[in-house]
């Protein structure tokens, strides 16, 4: 498995251990969803200047949000694609996980992870347009915030 991190925002100071962590978050969820060493994703920490640009561009919605998947999976699969199979990227607003742990009253790396699990699963096809599958996909982000040791 390979998680790719890159870091375009300033306003959130990351550190690499913060960073590797977020990786691992990512990695943990595409290992429980039965993904192998093949799996790439990359994870892209923005701020919400950056996020509102994405969100405007990709879904017509004029302001930010917390995270953004964007999967490659989907349609025809690339010639050539070798080995690795390139799952996509997950975008996070940091300073939306910084404000929303603020919020609901847990630290910055759970709210931060768990928008990198939410976002990963969504590359993995999961989905919470109805009341089965929210509950589906919040119960697999929970039991992967667990195996992290930031349950509830």
């Amino acid at each position: 498995m390979s998680v790719l991190v890159s870091n375009l925002q300033e306003k959130v100071a990351v550190d690499d251990k913060t960073a590797d962590f977020l990786a691992g978050a990512a990695g943990e969820a595409l290992k429980s969803s039965g993904y192998s060493q093949e799996a790439e994703v990359s994870l892209v920490f923005v701020d919400d200047a950056y996020m509102q640009s994405l969100n405007q561009e990709y879904r017509n919605v004029d302001s930010p949000t917390d995270v953004l998947s964007f999967a490659l999976q989907e349609g025809e699969p690339c010639p050539d694609g070798g080995e690795a199979v390139i799952l996509g990227d997950v975008v996070v607003s940091l300073e939306a996980a910084e404000r929303q742990a603020k919020e609901y009253g847990h630290s910055f790396i759970r709210e931060a992870a768990f928008l990198t699990v939410h976002g990963v699963l969504h590359l993995l096809g999961h989905d919470h347009q109805d009341e089965e599958d929210s509950r589906a996909m919040r119960l697999k982000e929970e039991e992967t915030l667990k195996r992290l040791g930031l349950g509830r």
